[in-house]
């Protein structure tokens, strides 16, 4: 409101100056001698006024002039120019615009569009940096991967999309199942961005699929120090590298090599059932099953499990079935509920000829669908105990359509394993393997028979594929030596 007075004030008062200053001139007798060529000019007040002011607007058109004649030459020297940037600018913005276009064709699912617009902005842009990237996932959208591929190949020649070719390029190769060009394109982009969460487990787990167990673990030291894995998971993971790199020693006759990597991941991850077991057998192997026993012991509270049972087992071979007995019952004080530690309990039992406890022992898992293991096991008990056949087979009958219960089982694919393994047979995921029922209870039987290798023997490498429950019935029902 005040400076709309203010001006209202100020517009007045110019023109009262102008009116009064008018006015004066007019008043004024004296005026203009202008000699130009021998001519002279009398010019009164108002006409002097006139005249400046015509002599200033012919000195702003030759100003004008000159600099249009500046700004010709300056085209055709092909300078910058008010015309030229007016130009770029529009430009620029329909290329804008052809790139929102083509980003929102290609979040509806629309890759034709998507492709036209990105070439439209490609060509208006000049910018490839902002265009390949989204040409390149248009391309894959149609399906036309060697279209997607020059794009991808195309982002390598600038550091500022480098990155994001080569994973471009690594999820291509990985889709067609070309994992030794994979590897070489992850370690790249390992190398670039060794921060990036999705390319660090991309390597690691190719280089986990070739048993580059030794560059797996520097790659999950590096996502480690980079704040990308909790330690109590990097300690895991850092326990199956090491279980691996035993086997790899063992195989090759690297004995002490093979001992010292067990024990490095037993103490990484004591809970992990496979390095239990392997630093139990290496403890034994050494005259120190003291040790062995505490390790067994301290994993199976945390996660009974039949291997565990084996490797204690395997600490002590060739003892009698009583003393076998005795000795698993501190182990067996532990979880004394766990339906593992009662199956334990039973078939111990049963190699020692003590029927009737074995079915105290086994009798609370009969409640709630019982597993094949279970009922196996109570097929073993009757034939123990004298019963007719009809009675034993009724119960292995039973364990035919039974779920075979716990087994390392892929969280992945969900396939099947007999043994621990820490890359999937399915579909290759890395440390994905977990000890639970799977889907529909199929699968090999982690402990072939359902009964526990320590109690009917190991199966020989022509009956590997042994799932007889009648047999395995027998065999757990005959005296242990």
């Amino acid at each position: 409101m005040l400076w709309t007075l203010l001006k209202i004030f100020l517009f007045v008062a110019a023109v009262a100056g102008l009116t009064m200053g008018a006015e004066q001139l007019m008043d004024t007798q004296e005026g203009i001698l202008v000699a130009v060529a021998g001519m002279e000019f009398s010019l009164g007040p108002l006409q002097a006024v006139v005249a400046a002011l015509l002599l200033l607007g012919a000195l702003w058109l030759l100003l004008k002039a000159a600099g249009l004649v500046v700004a010709t030459l300056k085209v055709l020297n092909g300078d910058d120019t008010a015309l030229t940037r007016y130009f770029t600018r529009n430009r620029e913005q329909r290329g804008l615009q052809a790139l929102v276009e083509a980003m929102t064709a290609l979040g509806a699912g629309e890759p034709r569009l998507a492709m036209s617009r990105a070439q439209r902005a490609e060509k208006l842009l000049a910018k490839p940096e902002l265009t390949n990237l989204l040409s390149a996932q248009a391309a894959e959208l149609q399906g036309d991967t060697a279209r997607a591929a020059e794009y991808y190949k195309r982002m390598l020649g600038d550091r500022r999309t480098k990155f994001a070719g080569v994973r471009g390029l690594l999820r291509q190769r990985l889709a067609q199942g070309d994992r030794d060009t994979a590897l070489k394109l992850a370690q790249k982009a390992f190398d670039l961005r060794p921060d990036h969460a999705e390319t660090q487990t991309a390597l690691l787990q190719l280089q986990a699929g070739t048993r580059d167990w030794s560059g797996a673990r520097k790659t999950l030291l590096a996502r480690q120090r980079a704040g990308g894995m909790p330690r109590d998971l990097y300690q895991r993971r850092s326990a199956v590298l090491a279980l691996q790199q035993s086997a790899d020693f063992a195989e090759k006759g690297e004995a002490d090599r093979a001992r010292d990597a067990a024990l490095e991941a037993n103490e990484l991850s004591p809970t992990l059932v496979p390095a239990a077991a392997a630093a139990a057998r290496a403890y034994a192997a050494q005259g120190k099953p003291k040790y062995a026993v505490k390790l067994l012991k301290k994993a199976w509270s945390a996660n009974p499990s039949p291997e565990l049972a084996a490797a204690f087992a395997d600490i002590v071979p060739d003892e009698s079935a009583q003393a076998r007995l005795d000795r698993f019952q501190p182990l067996l004080a532990l979880s004394p509920d766990h339906p593992e530690t009662r199956m334990l309990k039973a078939e111990l039992l049963i190699s020692a000829e003590d029927f009737p406890a074995a079915r105290r022992a086994i009798a609370p898992l009969l409640d709630d669908a019982p597993t094949a293991r279970v009922l196996t096991i109570m097929a073993a008990v009757e034939r123990g105990e004298g019963s007719d056949d009809a009675v034993v087979r009724g119960w292995l009958t039973k364990a035919l359509s039974a779920s075979r219960g716990p087994q390392w089982v892929c969280d992945s694919c969900q396939t099947v394993h007999p043994h621990w393994v820490a890359v999937c047979d399915g579909c290759g995921a890395f440390d994905s393997l977990s000890w639970r029922a799977p889907a529909g209870g199929a699968g090999p039987s982690p402990t072939q028979t359902e009964m526990l290798p320590l109690i009917v023997g190991r199966p020989s490498t022509s009956h590997a594929d042994t799932h007889d429950p009648e047999e395995a019935a027998a065999a757990a029902a005959k005296p242990a030596n």
